[in-house]
């Protein structure tokens, strides 16, 4: 069971979350990025630096998941993929990816790309708030009871 953090463009808020969760409870957490990252000096904490590039830390991670793992990206392809794989999914504001929802969330992310290449301005998510960060501790604490790790 392995946590895994998409973690080139995952907040610093989000990261110190996961780093508090892992030290109390032991899970491995992995943080995949192209860059050097610095963490906690635990057994199971670890930084995986992959080279510079289109989807290199996507696509690791998405080699390395399994069913038993645990997935935070902001990124809705490798969700899909980690989902499809039999792992879970969380962004960062706490919102589980789900199975259910995933194809309808590609889609709405390929139109706004779509809106964006054609030149119209569209909105980026806004500022991570507290309530968010609150709503990521809960989910994840939540997914760390259901295994008792």
């Amino acid at each position: 069971m392995t946590i895994w953090v998409d973690a080139d463009a995952c907040p610093k808020v989000i990261r110190e979350v996961l780093f508090r969760a892992a030290q109390r409870t032991g899970v491995e957490l992995v943080l995949v990025a192209n860059q050097l990252l610095a963490v906690p000096k635990a057994p199971n904490i670890r930084a995986l630096q992959v080279p510079k590039g289109f989807d290199v830390a996507d696509n690791e991670i998405a080699r390395r998941i399994e069913p038993t793992d645990l997935l935070i990206t902001g990124d809705i392809p490798l969700a899909s993929e980690a989902l499809a794989k039999g792992a879970q999914a969380l962004n960062w504001r706490g919102d589980a990816f789900s199975k259910e929802t995933i194809a309808a969330q590609l889609t709405m992310r390929d139109f706004m790309d779509n809106l964006r290449a054609s030149g119209i301005q569209t909105e980026g998510p806004p500022p991570l708030s507290q309530a968010d960060r609150q709503a990521f501790a809960r989910q994840l604490d939540i997914w760390l009871a259901k295994r008792r790790v």
